[in-house]
């Protein structure tokens, strides 16, 4: 079984939000799979399941992710964890792949590294970064801008397909086939 988990927060206010990309993907996801829903109160999240995937949006808000991806984790007892993620470290339309490494920061992760350990799937997609260090807050609390609203669709088709893939294939083929660069 594999556990796909999109990093965001929950209600409408976040919805369009750069942090909320991981959402983004997960309702991509959902809409491309014939799954139904199997949340319960213990699972802290909206989990849907397809076949032998699960779909995971935690509901705890993006610093408390990996309450959780624990929950369902005990539950469920995944092989594979992939977690999709805004990265402010990558420029906007950057996508990349990799297991393991820090939280470079991100809350989210952080949190997820202290329930789960480090060794999951991560899917990084690019939000770039404000001017001022001390904006980040208001920057991945903000919408993505009309400007980068087409780019950001087909980012997501690039990561829903990559994500496909990585369910049964090694990070090294997604990693040729799906990586993205940003545009300059």
């Amino acid at each position: 079984m594999t556990l796909i988990v999109g990093l965001g927060n929950p209600g409408l206010k976040y919805k369009n939000n750069r942090h909320n990309v991981g959402f983004m993907v997960i309702d991509k996801l959902v809409d491309d799979h014939n799954s139904s829903d199997i949340s319960k109160p213990l699972f802290k999240g909206e989990l849907r399941k397809s076949k032998n995937i699960l779909f995971l949006k935690p509901n705890t808000y993006m610093n408390l992710s990996g309450e959780s991806v624990r929950a369902v984790c005990d539950y469920y007892k995944p092989e594979r964890v992939i977690v999709v993620h805004d990265d402010l470290d990558l420029p906007f339309g950057t996508l990349r792949y990799k297991i393991g490494g820090g939280h470079g920061g991100h809350n989210g992760l952080r949190s997820i590294d202290s329930h789960i350990g480090k060794d999951y799937y991560r899917v990084r997609i690019g939000i770039g970064k404000p001017v001022k260090k001390q904006e980040v807050a208001a920057f991945v609390l903000s919408d993505f801008p009309k400007a980068q609203k087409d780019e950001l669709e087909k980012i997501i088709d690039v990561s829903v397909q990559a994500i496909k893939e990585l369910i049964n294939e090694e990070l090294s083929t997604i990693t040729s086939k799906y990586t993205l660069k940003a545009q300059k």
